[in-house]
């Protein structure tokens, strides 16, 4: 009985696993993203025995968005939409990661994304869903309606404060005719 379970568990952990970091990713048109996976590894893995084929799919469109073989990158079969866009980081594979980085995103990059890893060890693939979304559009700032513009509140101060000039004259110069008429009729 033991000796079942020793070995369930040694073929068990010797099962070859990917997994995507995250299921779902959000971003925002013209900035960038890093998709990661992680595969199983063995100590002794050699890199040139790791296959990887990673695409997007839309409307039942298969767009090849990274290819590796035998450790090495296939440029050529890359779909012209993301070439120059995306960046492989080959110093983490050894590690068992799979990491992509999509620069200058679009929104047509929305959809499903499936990373299947082969090794000498077996094969395994999971998919992950990126949503873009459209960059903000830069408006004019509206003008608030409540308040005026500085502008016209500096010419509104201007008028306030000459009314205020002008009406502080006249109050002064009705205090001395009505002074004058007193003091002449006082006499």
């Amino acid at each position: 009985m033991i000796l079942l379970l020793i070995n369930l568990i040694s073929c068990v952990s010797a099962t070859f696993v990917v997994n995507v970091t995250e299921t779902s990713y959000q971003a925002e048109e013209n900035h960038n993203i890093t998709l990661e996976w992680t595969f199983t590894t063995k100590p002794d893995m050699s890199i040139t025995s790791v296959n990887t084929l990673c695409s997007l799919f839309i409307n039942h469109k298969h767009f090849v968005l990274f290819h590796l073989h035998d450790g090495i990158e296939v440029s050529e079969s890359q779909n012209q939409q993301f070439l120059g866009r995306v960046q492989f980081d080959k110093y983490v594979l050894r590690e068992g990661r799979i990491r992509l980085q999509m620069s200058r995103l679009r929104t047509e990059d929305s959809g499903l994304y499936l990373c299947d890893v082969k090794t000498n060890d077996g094969s395994s693939s999971d998919r992950c869903r990126l949503n873009i979304s459209a960059a903000a559009v830069n408006r004019e700032p509206q003008r608030p309606t409540v308040s005026p513009e500085p502008e016209s509140q500096g010419w509104t101060g201007l008028y306030v404060g000459l009314g205020l000039t002008a009406a502080a004259v006249l109050l002064v110069t009705l205090c001395f005719a009505l002074r004058r008429c007193f003091t002449k009729s006082t006499d």
